[in-house]
């Protein structure tokens, strides 16, 4: 996925011209925090909220003011992942696209990513999400997913979480079956450490009774 493949065209940028009224006034309405000023396709900065709070005149041209405009982008052709990176270092909520010869082109919103991380990540389908804890030198995916299909279930997606100064990994499945009891089992004979279940339609409230249950399965 690339970035021009996320652009939201109905969040038009502000020119130079706008007043600080009408930046508060489209920010408002379309819930963001910042907003690109773009004048005949140049991009020029990226205008958050903070930076007009100590502005009194609202009918003030933006392009009047002295501002410090942050200059954050991607260019069209960039893998979606620098697109969260930005998001992530910058804290802002929008990230302008350019083009190979600097052409706004327009921009994507916080909202239109969560909403591509939840197609990507199959939130909307039924299933149970599973918890594993592995070591990052023992990090097979395609055993896993062995002895998941072989329980006639499947992967829907997955991710792998890191923890800082630690070979310790968690790698979290969503898995087409809400019933994965079965599916925990197999994982435990192999010697997997279930850190958490989710969505388990046979799941208990008490975690304990849970694994306690599991145990007395494998120990039959």
């Amino acid at each position: 996925m690339e970035a021009r493949e996320l652009i939201a065209d109905v969040i038009p940028p502000l020119k130079t011209s706008d007043s600080v009224q009408k930046a508060f006034d489209r920010m408002g309405e379309f819930r963001v925090n910042h907003l690109p000023v773009v004048n005949d396709n140049q991009f020029l900065g990226l205008l958050a909220d903070d930076d007009l709070i100590e502005v009194s005149d609202y009918q003030a041209a933006i392009g009047s003011l002295s501002l410090s405009l942050h200059n954050p982008f991607v260019r069209d052709n960039q893998h979606i992942y620098d697109v969260v990176n930005l998001f992530y270092e910058l804290k802002i909520s929008v990230v302008p696209v350019l083009d190979a010869t600097n052409n706004y082109l327009g921009l994507i919103s916080l909202n239109t990513m969560n909403e591509y991380f939840a197609t990507i990540a199959s939130v909307k389908d039924p299933g149970g999400i599973i918890v594993l804890e592995i070591n990052n030198r023992n990090n097979s995916l395609a055993h896993v997913s062995q002895i998941i299909e072989s329980d006639n279930a499947q992967i829907l997606s997955s991710y792998i979480q890191s923890f800082p100064d630690s070979t310790r990994l968690e790698l979290t499945l969503k898995i087409n079956r809400s019933d994965i009891s079965t599916i925990v089992a197999s994982l435990l004979r192999y010697d997997y450490v279930v850190v958490h279940t989710y969505n388990n339609h046979n799941d208990s409230n008490d975690s304990t009774d849970r694994y306690d249950q599991l145990m007395n399965y494998l120990n039959m």
